[in-house]
């Protein structure tokens, strides 16, 4: 398959695999759609690395396979497209993306769903849609100039360059710069000191930050004051301020 989902010691691994640049033809975004979907679902997953590989994230989109489409057939397919990586954005789980060499048009829309990403320091990430007279249809239009804000989303979606990690890094785009054999390795720890976190809590917290986003501060704080009283009835709100009493902080061995 274009992209499997690998379960280890809680941190489940999306990895694209359709070499040689990983490009996202239709069949692979309906494949990452159902891996995101699993990955919320299953319970030993309790948090998510991205990867495309040592060598490339993702380059875009399959350009052959989008040529041979007319106006009907992207009418058609462009719901299914925002489809897939609106599931891998709303995984109600830590989310990392590793990100390796390229990541750009799709490819870069696939790292903004991600919570935290993490790149190497040959990495390059853009928005070039506009050089195939396009604008990005994966969510980059929005979640770009919702992550980086909206002017420098607007230059990097209408001249189409491509950015190197420093800058990348400089701007917001990507959390953390790592040399480029210890991508995958600096996202799993990450990822897996999360996965040993409380759950619910964490579930919560991505909720709150990412539809308080999306509405007016008085209705974020309702959604957040809702979010927080729902915690009372876990066990791991329990058993963290237990141990907080009785051991100090961060101490505490969630469920």
């Amino acid at each position: 398959m274009t992209v499997n989902l690998e379960v280890d010691g809680g941190v489940g691994t999306i990895r694209l695999a359709r070499p040689p640049m990983n490009a996202l033809d239709a069949a692979t975004q309906d494949r990452l759609r159902e891996a995101a979907e699993e990955a919320g679902r299953r319970s030993d997953v309790r948090a998510v690395v991205l990867y495309g590989g040592e060598k490339v994230f993702a380059a875009g989109a399959d350009i052959k396979e989008m040529q041979a489409m007319s106006h009907t057939d992207m009418v058609e397919r462009s719901r299914a497209l925002q489809d897939a990586f609106t599931a891998v954005a709303r995984i109600p789980k830590p989310v990392v993306a590793a990100v390796t060499g390229y990541a750009l048009g799709g490819g870069c829309e696939l790292a903004l769903c991600a919570d935290v990403r993490i790149a190497a320091e040959n990495a390059k990430l853009g928005q070039p849609e506009i050089l195939l007279g396009l604008i990005p249809g994966a969510g980059g239009t929005q979640r770009l100039s919702r992550l980086v804000g909206p002017s420098k989303a607007k230059d990097l979606i209408f001249t189409g360059r491509h950015v190197r990690a420093d800058e990348a890094l400089a701007i917001g785009l990507v959390d953390r710069v790592v040399p480029a054999e210890e991508v995958y390795t600096a996202a799993l720890e990450w990822a897996s000191k999360l996965a040993a976190g409380p759950q619910y809590a964490l579930r919560a917290a991505k909720e709150a930050v990412d539809a308080g986003l999306e509405t007016d501060i008085d209705t974020g704080l309702t959604i957040e004051r809702n979010l927080f009283a729902s915690l009372f009835a876990t066990e791991d709100r329990e058993r963290g301020m237990r141990s907080f009493v009785e051991e100090g902080p961060g101490k505490a061995k969630f469920v």
